[in-house]
């Protein structure tokens, strides 16, 4: 008897926690789709934003004729605003949020630290770096316009790529890469600093400008660019979701399912890396984004980053085109650097996600 109820019990208990797990399954899968929505409305209203007001409809309309090559019917002055000034700007400023994001996500996991971020691990500071010797000492890797990307993809590089190379040989932990990274940060931030104290006046201004980022330079070919490197990223990552999600049990967890701990966190860093390094060598340091939007998706959804990783991206995207479109518009025709602008959304956020792990 006592058996049978034993059993029932058990029997009960079961179907409850399937019950809660396709309860979460359908919670997570609304919550993404529901952030594809609101990336898909965002587009509309923020290219008809502005002091040229265009109907929503007019956009969307131009969106579509455009991909299938058709006539628009419009004026062509609306359509240039639309595709060449507007719409660039916007979709850059998904991309880049987008990839932040995803490399946030990426960061805190392999690292298990609620403090890792590119920013955190001086990638951000590393391409500031490489872009001040660009523009207040002229030296370059590449000639010409596109001098200080090079440098700036270079320094963040070199910045990752240290921090590999010293954890490697002191077999470091985690928590030793993340101590590391901060104190890159702040010798590059040091070194900067001081480049600009014996720099000229406008390159100075030039340097604080390319600092707290700015999308202003978004063109198609940027975007291109960008679009390619976060797709491949993405593709790459997410095939290594499951494996990321045995790594946060801990190293000693993962190698007993048989993952290949030291080769999974390389190779997961170094895509990361990447595209951060690609995305701050085009629209400056950006910083929060890839702290704090990890950090709410892993309250709304769990840590699953077979979902948390494409949720990261996505309120990523929103939370940096949304920050640009208040910086661009908030004091127009003043445009507010957006960097600035994701420090001041970005600190409350993280206060409260902070406040909410205490309770």
């Amino acid at each position: 008897m006592d058996q049978t109820v034993f059993s029932d019990a058990c029997a009960i208990k079961n179907k409850a926690i399937l019950r809660g797990y396709h309860r979460s399954l359908v919670v997570r899968q609304i919550s993404i789709w529901g952030l594809v929505f609101c990336v898909l409305f965002f587009v509309g209203f923020a290219t008809a934003f502005g002091v040229f007001e265009i109907p929503i409809s007019e956009i969307y309309r131009v969106i579509t004729r455009h991909l299938w090559r058709e006539p628009t019917g419009l004026p062509e002055l609306t359509e240039h605003i639309i595709l060449n000034i507007r719409l660039p700007r916007i979709i850059m400023g998904l991309l880049s949020g987008c990839g932040l994001g995803i490399a946030g996500c990426v960061m805190q996991g392999i690292l298990r630290n609620p403090m890792a971020s590119p920013y955190t691990l001086g990638i951000s500071s590393g391409a500031s770096f490489g872009a001040t010797l660009a523009i207040a000492l002229n030296l370059s890797i590449l000639p010409g316009a596109y001098g200080i990307v090079a440098n700036a993809f270079a320094g963040s590089l070199a910045g990752a790529l240290l921090i590999l190379a010293i954890s490697a040989r002191h077999n470091a932990s985690p928590v030793f890469m993340i101590l590391t990274g901060i104190a890159l940060m702040f010798f590059f931030s040091a070194t900067t600093t001081l480049i600009q104290y014996f720099a000229e006046d406008e390159a100075v201004k030039s340097v604080v400008f390319w600092m707290v980022g700015s999308l202003g330079l978004a063109d198609w070919t940027k975007i291109k660019l960008i679009g390619a490197v976060l797709a491949v990223s993405f593709v790459l990552i997410f095939s290594r979701a499951w494996d990321l999600n045995l790594l946060s049990f801990g190293d000693e967890t993962a190698l007993s399912m048989g993952i290949h701990v030291k080769r999974i966190r390389l190779f997961t860093l170094l895509l990361s890396v990447l595209l951060t390094a690609t995305i701050v060598c085009f629209v400056g340091t950006i910083g929060f984004i890839g702290l704090v939007a990890p950090h709410i998706c892993r309250l709304l959804i769990g840590g699953d980053n077979q979902y948390l990783i494409p949720m990261s991206g996505l309120l990523g995207a929103l939370l940096l085109a949304g920050a640009d479109l208040f910086a661009a518009n908030i004091i127009a025709p003043v445009e507010i650097p957006v960097g600035v602008v994701t420090a001041y959304m970005g600190v409350p956020l993280f206060l409260f996600v902070i406040f909410r792990k205490l309770r």
